[in-house]
C-alpha cells in the first residue's frame, strides 16, 4: 500500500474513534451551539459534486466498454480469460449497484466523514481491480479495447485522488469541531456547581411533661336539714 493511502486511512481511523469518544463524554454534560460553527462551505459542495458527477459518468462509460470486450479471441491461456473474466463481472456489480449507494449517501450528507472514507475506499479496490483488467486488455486485447478502459481508469484515478485531497481537509475540519467540543465540554462541566449535602446536627431541647390535673370532687349542699324518720298515724279510741 502507498505510503499516502496509508497515513490518509490512519488519520481517518483515529479521527474516527476521537470522535466516539467525546460524543460519547458530550452525552454527560449539556453543550450550547457556538455560533462560529458553520455548515460545510458551498463551494465544498461544489467540489464534492463535480468529483461524484466524474465518478458517475465514468462509472457508466466502464461499463459499456468492460461489456464490449471480446476475451473468447485474447490470445492467452484459459486460466487468464477465466480470471480477466471474473474480473469484469466483479467491477460491473460494483459499478451497478454498490458505488452508486455509496454516491448518493454522500451526495446527501456531504459532510459525513464516514461516507466519504467509504467513497474513497470504494475508488481504491474499484481502481486496483479496473487496473488488472486494463494491463489484460493492452497485452491481449485489441487496441481500441485498450485505449477505452486506459481512459475510464485514468478518470478514476483523478477522482481518487481529488477524492482523497477532500478527505484530508475534511478531516481537518472535523478535528478542528472536536477541539471546539472539548473546550466547550470541559466549560459545561465547570459552570456545573459541585452538590452540597447539609447535615443539621442540632438536637432539639427535651420537653416538659405534661401533668395530668385530677378531676374536681362533687360537693354538698350546706345547711341541708337531715331526713326525718316517718311517722305512724294515731289509732281511734
Amino acid at each position: 500500500m502507498p505510503k499516502m493511502k496509508t497515513s490518509l486511512i490512519s488519520d481517518v481511523s483515529l479521527l474516527l474513534l476521537l470522535t466516539s469518544s467525546i460524543l460519547a463524554v458530550a452525552q454527560t454534560a449539556p453543550l450550547q451551539q457556538s455560533p462560529d460553527q458553520q455548515p460545510v462551505s458551498y463551494a465544498s459542495v461544489t467540489r464534492l459534486n463535480d468529483i461524484l458527477n466524474q465518478v458517475e459518468q465514468t462509472a457508466q462509460s466502464a461499463q459499456v466498454d468492460l461489456a464490449r470486450l471480446r476475451i473468447d479471441k485474447w490470445k492467452t491461456d484459459s486460466n487468464s480469460k477465466r480470471q480477466a473474466q471474473s474480473n469484469i463481472e466483479a467491477l460491473s456489480r460494483n459499478l451497478k449497484t454498490a458505488l452508486p449507494e455509496v454516491i448518493t449517501q454522500l451526495r446527501n450528507s456531504p459532510e459525513d466523514l464516514f461516507a466519504t472514507f467509504k467513497l474513497y475506499r470504494n475508488l481504491d479496490a474499484l481502481y486496483d481491480v479496473f487496473g488488472s483488467v486494463v494491463e489484460l486488455s493492452g497485452a491481449f486485447g485489441s487496441r481500441d479495447e485498450y485505449k477505452s478502459l486506459a481512459a475510464d481508469m485514468d478518470t478514476f484515478e483523478k477522482a481518487r485522488r481529488d477524492l482523497a485531497e477532500r478527505t484530508e481537509k475534511l478531516a481537518v475540519t472535523k478535528e478542528a469541531e472536536l477541539s471546539q467540543l472539548r473546550a466547550q465540554l470541559k466549560a459545561a462541566q465547570a459552570a456545573v456547581p459541585p452538590k452540597k449535602i447539609v447535615v443539621d446536627d442540632t438536637q432539639p431541647p427535651p420537653k416538659k411533661p405534661v401533668k395530668k390535673k385530677a378531676a374536681p370532687k362533687a360537693k354538698q349542699p350546706a345547711n341541708q336539714p337531715p331526713p326525718q324518720p316517718p311517722q305512724n298515724p294515731q289509732t281511734l279510741q
